[in-house]
C-alpha cells in the first residue's frame, strides 16, 4: 500500500512537472508576435533588424523633415541625437504630432527607411515617453521641458 502511495505522489509530480511545460511553451508562442522591442535610431542604424522584425522606434521628429505625400502618407525623420532614421507612415497622425516633438512608432525597417504601421505622440506639452527620454540621456541631447 505504501508502495502505491509514492508511485502515485510521483505520477502527480511529473504530470504537474509536463503541464508547467506545456503551458510555458504556449505562452511563450503566443506573446512570440505580440512583444514589440524598442530601439532607439542610433541602435538601429548601428545594427539594422532584419525586414521581418516588428519594433518600436522612438525619438524627436527632425524640424524641416515633415513632408505629406499622396493621399495619407507621411515622411519625415526621427532622430535621438545620435542618428537619424527615415520614417514612411500611410494613415492619420495623431493631433500632437509634430516637428521637434517626441515619438513611438512600430513597424519595420526596410531597406533603410522604417515602415510605421502605428504612430504614437505625447499626450501633453511635457510628456515624452521613458525609451525616448532614456535615448535622448544616452547621447547628451536631453533638454528638461521649461515649465
Amino acid at each position: 500500500m505504501k508502495n502505491l502511495k509514492k508511485k502515485r505522489r510521483i505520477q502527480v509530480i511529473l504530470l504537474a512537472f509536463v503541464a508547467l511545460v506545456v503551458s510555458t511553451v504556449l505562452i511563450g508562442y503566443a506573446f512570440q508576435d505580440g512583444i514589440n522591442f524598442f530601439r532607439s535610431p542610433s541602435e538601429v542604424a548601428e545594427a539594422p533588424p532584419p525586414p521581418n522584425e516588428v519594433f518600436r522606434i522612438g525619438g524627436l521628429v527632425e524640424v524641416g523633415t515633415l513632408a505629406r505625400g499622396q493621399g495619407e502618407t507621411i515622411k519625415f525623420v526621427v532622430t535621438d541625437g545620435g542618428a537619424s532614421i527615415p520614417v514612411v507612415f500611410t494613415g492619420v497622425l495623431p493631433d500632437l504630432f509634430g516637428e521637434n516633438q517626441g515619438m513611438i512608432g512600430t513597424g519595420r525597417y526596410i531597406d533603410g527607411v522604417f515602415e510605421a504601421d502605428e504612430i504614437l505622440a505625447k499626450h501633453d506639452e511635457t510628456y515624452m515617453p521613458k525609451e525616448v527620454v532614456d535615448a535622448l540621456k544616452e547621447q547628451g541631447v536631453y533638454q528638461e521641458p521649461s515649465s
